[in-house]
């Protein structure tokens, strides 16, 4: 991992994070459910389920490390939703764990999207 700390713009924790998570969460309840609920395949619905736990045990993760990002920039945060310039424009560093969380969080809405194609 570089030196450098790794920042987001509260804007992009806002408007493109915490709602590709809230997507991310339902597309794992209602889709990848569905897929299991309507498979007829053991050994692929067995795959389904162990991928939807691996899914919330990925989201439970990234969860805790963004409440512990929004708890140190709350008043940023609270700014950037409100559409204040100051807010949206504030640059956030993130420590190891929330960076790895983020970077967990676009992993993860990419492999969802694909599999609700």
């Amino acid at each position: 991992m570089p030196d450098t700390a790794e920042t987001l713009s509260a804007h992009d924790v806002v408007y493109d994070l915490i709602p590709k998570l809230h997507a991310t969460e339902r597309l794992v309840d209602s889709t990848l459910q569905g897929r299991i609920v309507r498979c007829t395949d053991e050994d692929e619905t067995a795959r389904l389920e162990e991928l939807k736990i691996e899914f919330e045990l990925e989201i439970s993760m990234i969860r805790m490390n963004l409440e512990h990002l929004i708890q140190r920039y709350s008043r940023q945060l609270e700014d950037a939703s409100q559409g204040c310039q100051q807010g949206n424009s504030a640059s956030l560093t993130l420590d190891t764990h929330e960076a790895v969380a983020i970077e967990s969080a676009r992993v993860l809405y990419r492999r969802v999207q694909e599999l609700a194609t």
